[in-house]
Protein backbone atom coordinates (compact mmCIF):
# COMPACT_ATOMS: atom_id res chain seq x y z
CA UNK A 1 0.00 0.00 0.00
CA UNK A 2 0.90 3.25 -0.67
CA UNK A 3 1.31 5.48 1.83
CA UNK A 4 1.01 9.29 0.66
CA UNK A 5 0.72 12.86 1.92
CA UNK A 6 -0.59 15.39 0.24
CA UNK A 7 -0.56 19.24 1.28
CA UNK A 8 -3.90 20.55 2.80
CA UNK A 9 -4.17 23.96 0.51
CA UNK A 10 -6.29 24.69 -2.07
CA UNK A 11 -3.43 24.45 -4.63
CA UNK A 12 -3.18 20.94 -4.12
CA UNK A 13 -7.02 20.23 -4.33
CA UNK A 14 -6.70 18.67 -8.13
CA UNK A 15 -3.57 16.56 -7.29
CA UNK A 16 -6.29 14.66 -4.26
CA UNK A 17 -9.18 14.78 -6.56
CA UNK A 18 -7.39 12.75 -9.08
CA UNK A 19 -5.79 10.30 -6.47
CA UNK A 20 -9.62 10.13 -4.67
CA UNK A 21 -11.75 9.50 -7.74
CA UNK A 22 -9.78 8.71 -10.88
CA UNK A 23 -9.95 4.63 -9.76
CA UNK A 24 -6.10 4.38 -10.60
CA UNK A 25 -5.07 3.92 -7.32
CA UNK A 26 -6.38 0.94 -5.29
CA UNK A 27 -4.20 0.53 -1.87
CA UNK A 28 -3.29 3.87 -0.49
CA UNK A 29 -3.50 5.83 2.24
CA UNK A 30 -3.73 9.29 2.08
CA UNK A 31 -2.92 12.42 4.33
CA UNK A 32 -3.70 15.96 4.32
CA UNK A 33 -0.70 17.80 5.83
CA UNK A 34 1.01 21.81 6.18
CA UNK A 35 4.10 21.79 4.00
CA UNK A 36 6.42 21.55 6.85
CA UNK A 37 4.86 18.20 8.37
CA UNK A 38 4.75 16.52 4.70
CA UNK A 39 8.14 17.49 4.63
CA UNK A 40 8.79 15.73 8.18
CA UNK A 41 6.78 12.83 7.28
CA UNK A 42 8.75 12.16 4.31
CA UNK A 43 12.34 12.35 6.15
CA UNK A 44 10.94 10.41 8.66
CA UNK A 45 9.67 7.76 6.39
CA UNK A 46 6.40 7.85 7.81
CA UNK A 47 4.93 7.75 3.82
CA UNK A 48 6.44 6.75 0.82
CA UNK A 49 5.51 9.60 -1.39
CA UNK A 50 5.02 13.49 -0.46
CA UNK A 51 4.18 16.62 -2.35
CA UNK A 52 6.94 17.77 -0.18
CA UNK A 53 8.93 21.18 -0.17
CA UNK A 54 12.16 20.99 -2.24
CA UNK A 55 14.28 22.99 0.17
CA UNK A 56 14.01 19.29 1.89
CA UNK A 57 15.89 17.54 -1.15
CA UNK A 58 19.28 17.90 0.27
CA UNK A 59 18.08 16.39 3.54
CA UNK A 60 17.12 13.03 2.14
CA UNK A 61 18.88 10.03 2.19
CA UNK A 62 17.59 9.17 -0.69
CA UNK A 63 14.57 10.49 -3.46
CA UNK A 64 12.88 9.82 -6.07
CA UNK A 65 11.33 13.16 -7.82
CA UNK A 66 8.18 11.88 -10.10
CA UNK A 67 8.21 13.58 -13.07
CA UNK A 68 5.65 16.09 -14.85
CA UNK A 69 4.16 17.35 -11.73
CA UNK A 70 4.83 20.23 -9.35
CA UNK A 71 3.17 23.23 -7.20
CA UNK A 72 4.72 26.29 -9.38
CA UNK A 73 4.12 29.47 -10.65
CA UNK A 74 6.03 31.44 -13.57
CA UNK A 75 5.43 34.78 -11.80
CA UNK A 76 2.68 35.94 -9.17
CA UNK A 77 1.36 32.51 -7.10
CA UNK A 78 -1.01 34.90 -4.65
CA UNK A 79 -0.42 32.30 -1.78
CA UNK A 80 3.13 33.06 -0.74
CA UNK A 81 3.85 36.83 0.53
CA UNK A 82 5.86 39.01 2.62
CA UNK A 83 3.97 41.44 4.19
CA UNK A 84 4.55 44.59 5.64
CA UNK A 85 3.73 47.92 6.98
CA UNK A 86 7.29 49.66 5.83
CA UNK A 87 8.85 49.39 2.42
CA UNK A 88 11.59 46.54 2.21
CA UNK A 89 14.71 48.97 2.81
CA UNK A 90 12.94 49.72 6.09
CA UNK A 91 12.19 46.44 7.08
CA UNK A 92 14.14 44.99 10.49
CA UNK A 93 12.31 41.79 11.71
CA UNK A 94 11.13 38.98 9.50
CA UNK A 95 9.16 36.23 10.65
CA UNK A 96 9.08 33.05 8.99
CA UNK A 97 5.75 30.77 8.37
CA UNK A 98 6.47 27.96 10.86
CA UNK A 99 4.37 25.70 7.97
CA UNK A 100 6.69 26.31 5.60
CA UNK A 101 10.23 25.07 4.47
CA UNK A 102 10.83 26.61 1.15
CA UNK A 103 9.24 29.55 1.23
CA UNK A 104 11.09 30.78 4.21
CA UNK A 105 14.29 29.85 2.62
CA UNK A 106 13.32 31.81 -0.63
CA UNK A 107 12.64 35.10 1.58
CA UNK A 108 16.01 34.85 2.86
CA UNK A 109 17.41 34.17 -0.64
CA UNK A 110 15.95 37.34 -2.39
CA UNK A 111 16.79 39.31 0.59
CA UNK A 112 20.38 38.56 0.74
CA UNK A 113 20.85 38.92 -3.36
CA UNK A 114 17.97 40.48 -4.60
CA UNK A 115 16.52 42.83 -2.12
CA UNK A 116 20.30 43.54 -1.11
CA UNK A 117 18.69 43.76 2.91
CA UNK A 118 19.76 41.86 6.74
CA UNK A 119 16.94 41.66 8.87
CA UNK A 120 16.55 39.57 11.57
CA UNK A 121 14.41 36.38 10.67
CA UNK A 122 12.61 34.80 13.23
CA UNK A 123 10.67 31.43 13.67
CA UNK A 124 7.31 32.03 14.04
CA UNK A 125 4.89 30.48 16.11
CA UNK A 126 0.72 30.17 15.80
CA UNK A 127 -0.83 33.80 15.81
CA UNK A 128 1.93 35.55 15.12
CA UNK A 129 0.24 36.87 11.94
CA UNK A 130 -0.97 39.61 14.56
CA UNK A 131 2.29 40.78 15.04
CA UNK A 132 3.34 41.86 11.58
CA UNK A 133 3.04 45.59 12.06
CA UNK A 134 5.56 48.78 12.21
CA UNK A 135 9.33 47.44 10.88
CA UNK A 136 8.35 44.12 11.56
CA UNK A 137 7.47 41.45 8.60
CA UNK A 138 6.11 38.59 8.21
CA UNK A 139 5.89 35.63 5.71
CA UNK A 140 2.18 34.07 4.92
CA UNK A 141 1.55 30.90 2.94
CA UNK A 142 -1.30 29.22 2.13
CA UNK A 143 -5.02 29.98 1.88
CA UNK A 144 -4.61 32.22 4.71
CA UNK A 145 -3.23 34.80 2.35
CA UNK A 146 -6.78 35.75 0.01
CA UNK A 147 -7.65 37.07 2.94
CA UNK A 148 -4.69 39.03 4.24
CA UNK A 149 -3.80 41.29 1.67
CA UNK A 150 -5.97 44.56 2.47
CA UNK A 151 -4.26 44.50 5.65
CA UNK A 152 -1.03 45.55 4.95
CA UNK A 153 0.84 48.89 2.87
CA UNK A 154 3.53 46.25 1.28
CA UNK A 155 2.91 43.24 -0.01
CA UNK A 156 5.66 41.36 -2.00
CA UNK A 157 4.29 37.93 -3.83
CA UNK A 158 8.00 35.94 -3.31
CA UNK A 159 7.23 33.70 -6.72
CA UNK A 160 6.84 37.46 -8.68
CA UNK A 161 10.26 38.35 -7.01
CA UNK A 162 11.99 35.71 -7.53
CA UNK A 163 10.85 35.45 -11.08
CA UNK A 164 11.75 39.50 -11.13
CA UNK A 165 15.42 37.85 -9.68
CA UNK A 166 16.23 35.22 -11.94
CA UNK A 167 13.62 35.55 -14.86
CA UNK A 168 13.02 32.00 -13.77
CA UNK A 169 9.45 30.30 -12.70
CA UNK A 170 9.47 28.67 -9.12
CA UNK A 171 9.02 24.94 -8.19
CA UNK A 172 7.35 24.91 -4.35
CA UNK A 173 6.98 21.60 -3.99
CA UNK A 174 7.49 18.49 -5.92
CA UNK A 175 6.12 14.77 -5.84
CA UNK A 176 8.79 13.04 -3.79
CA UNK A 177 9.37 9.75 -3.37
CA UNK A 178 11.90 8.07 -0.44
CA UNK A 179 12.04 4.92 -2.06
CA UNK A 180 11.91 3.90 -5.96
CA UNK A 181 8.53 2.68 -7.07
CA UNK A 182 7.87 0.11 -9.30
CA UNK A 183 7.02 0.91 -13.46
CA UNK A 184 3.57 -0.01 -12.12
CA UNK A 185 3.16 2.27 -9.23
CA UNK A 186 4.54 5.16 -11.16
CA UNK A 187 2.37 5.20 -14.35
CA UNK A 188 -0.50 4.59 -11.56
CA UNK A 189 0.55 7.70 -9.68
CA UNK A 190 0.78 9.35 -12.67
CA UNK A 191 -2.36 8.61 -14.24
CA UNK A 192 -4.36 9.71 -10.74
CA UNK A 193 -2.67 12.96 -10.84
CA UNK A 194 -3.56 13.67 -14.22
CA UNK A 195 -6.72 13.02 -13.60
CA UNK A 196 -7.48 15.73 -11.26
CA UNK A 197 -5.98 18.28 -13.18
CA UNK A 198 -7.13 17.27 -16.53
CA UNK A 199 -10.86 17.62 -14.30
CA UNK A 200 -10.05 21.11 -12.33
CA UNK A 201 -13.06 22.43 -13.18
CA UNK A 202 -15.13 20.01 -10.88
CA UNK A 203 -12.75 20.76 -8.22
CA UNK A 204 -13.46 24.52 -8.91
CA UNK A 205 -16.80 23.79 -9.07
CA UNK A 206 -16.43 21.58 -5.24
CA UNK A 207 -14.86 24.79 -3.75
CA UNK A 208 -17.33 27.68 -5.04
CA UNK A 209 -19.45 27.41 -2.40
CA UNK A 210 -16.79 28.80 0.23
CA UNK A 211 -14.56 30.80 -1.45
CA UNK A 212 -15.10 33.35 -4.83
CA UNK A 213 -15.74 31.16 -7.90
CA UNK A 214 -13.56 33.74 -9.88
CA UNK A 215 -10.59 34.02 -7.45
CA UNK A 216 -10.56 30.25 -7.40
CA UNK A 217 -10.90 29.60 -10.90
CA UNK A 218 -8.01 31.73 -11.92
CA UNK A 219 -5.72 30.37 -9.21
CA UNK A 220 -6.11 27.13 -10.11
CA UNK A 221 -6.00 27.81 -13.83
CA UNK A 222 -3.24 30.42 -13.95
CA UNK A 223 -1.59 31.34 -10.76
CA UNK A 224 -0.57 27.97 -9.77
CA UNK A 225 1.62 26.20 -12.72
CA UNK A 226 1.58 21.90 -12.33
CA UNK A 227 4.13 21.21 -14.67
CA UNK A 228 7.74 20.18 -13.72
CA UNK A 229 9.37 20.98 -17.15
CA UNK A 230 12.86 21.90 -18.30
CA UNK A 231 12.79 26.09 -16.53
CA UNK A 232 11.15 24.68 -13.62
CA UNK A 233 14.12 21.94 -12.83
CA UNK A 234 16.59 24.62 -13.60
CA UNK A 235 14.70 27.40 -11.29
CA UNK A 236 14.72 24.21 -8.52
CA UNK A 237 18.52 23.63 -9.04
CA UNK A 238 19.50 27.29 -8.42
CA UNK A 239 17.14 27.66 -5.64
CA UNK A 240 18.81 24.75 -3.68
CA UNK A 241 22.66 26.41 -4.69
CA UNK A 242 21.63 29.90 -3.61
CA UNK A 243 20.17 28.11 -0.39
CA UNK A 244 23.18 25.87 0.03
CA UNK A 245 25.50 29.37 -0.44
CA UNK A 246 24.11 30.82 2.66
CA UNK A 247 24.26 27.62 4.80
CA UNK A 248 20.17 27.77 4.92
CA UNK A 249 20.54 24.03 5.57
Amino acid sequence: MLRISAVSYINTKPFVYGIEHSGFLKEYSLSLDVPSVCAEKLLKGKVDIGLAPVAILPKLKEYYILPDFCIGANGPVSSVMLYSDVPLQEIKNVYLDNQSRTSVMLVQILAKHFWKIKPRFIGAKKGYETKIKETTAGVIIGDRNFSMKKRFKHVYDLSEQWNLFTGLPFVFACWISNKKLDKKQSETFYNALKFGLDNRDKVIKQLQNKYDKKLIKTYLNHSISYYFDSSKRQAMNLFLKLGKDLLLY
